[in-house]
């Protein structure tokens, strides 16, 4: 079920005290992740803070995790951009380095119609046409939607094998599914909307919170395909406080800190963004020491 499995995490990027792309650190968190219940990592995705990295750090991101961990999950390469030239350049840079896929954010701040955001996402697919690309949207982040009618469009070109929906939209995500091919995947982009997601026939969910309940959402996703609805149920409602934990600021403020209570050394965030406040960490913290995770710091 799903392409590229069921469980996927954007991932992190952890930095030094320089604020340096820590690459050795982003190995060792790509191992543990794969070991944690994930199918595959998006790496340099909005979560991996990609706005503010550059195309070396980014390429170079690319090739640590690949030679980390795949040959055990699915690495996914991060190349949208607003720009669609650099897209296009990253998407073959993408292929060249040998990645199981790439993920096309919508375009941000540019607002482009949506026969400029088909035109974008077809242009990027047609530089690498053997690389199979998942197209992302997200409105709260880019300020525009993508319509199911423009995802029907680009379910029919090839290597566009899947749609990461974080609008938050039920009902949208329904549209694409009956607009599109049975092939056509539908990820999740929202935690709390992975089991909903998958009852009306999405396959899986690219996660923030999989960075420290990622077997527990694959066990959610196990016991939902075996028909075991309530346990299912009793999972998602166990996990709904930690999904929220990690978007109590913003993306990837909580989940960086919360990663670094486990021990685990993904450094601080990158201007402009700034670190959860004292009273917000102090809640991720609860959150995680509630469903038993070994926070360390």
């Amino acid at each position: 079920m799903g392409k590229f499995g069921q469980v996927l995490t954007a991932m992190v990027t952890p930095f030094d005290s320089n604020m340096a792309v820590a690459y050795d650190k982003a190995a060792e968190l790509a191992a543990y992740l794969v070991d944690h219940g994930n199918d595959g990592l998006v790496v340099a995705g909005s979560t991996g803070e990609a706005a503010t990295l550059t195309d070396e750090e980014r390429l170079k991101l690319f090739e640590t995790v690949l030679a980390a961990v795949g040959d055990r999950a699915y690495v996914i390469g991060g190349t949208g951009t607003n720009d669609t030239a650099k897209s296009v350049r990253l998407t073959k840079e993408a292929a060249r380095i040998g990645l199981h896929g790439a993920m096309l954010v919508a375009p941000y701040y540019n607002k482009p119609s949506q026969e400029g955001l088909y035109r974008h996402f077809a242009a990027a697919a047609e530089a690498a046409p053997g690389l199979p690309i998942i197209v992302y949207n997200v409105p709260g982040r880019t300020g525009i939607n993508l319509l199911p009618e423009t995802v029907q469009r680009l379910a029919k070109m090839e290597n566009i094998v899947a749609v990461k929906e974080a609008s938050g939209n039920l009902e949208q995500m329904s549209e694409i599914i009956r607009t599109t091919p049975d092939d056509f995947d539908l990820y999740s982009g929202d935690d709390a909307l992975t089991l909903p997601a998958l009852a009306i026939g999405g396959c899986g969910i690219i996660s923030v919170a999989g960075h420290i309940v990622g077997r527990e959402i694959k066990a959610m996703i196990t016991a939902f395909l075996a028909g075991e609805l309530a346990r299912a149920r009793e999972l998602h409602l166990k996990l709904l406080p930690v999904y929220r934990a990690m978007f109590i600021a913003t993306n990837p403020t909580p989940v960086k800190a919360a990663v670094n209570m486990l021990g685990l050394a993904a450094g601080d965030v990158r201007l402009p963004l700034v670190a959860p406040g004292a009273a917000d960490l102090e809640k991720i913290r609860a959150e995680m020491l509630k469903i038993g995770l070994p926070v360390k710091a």
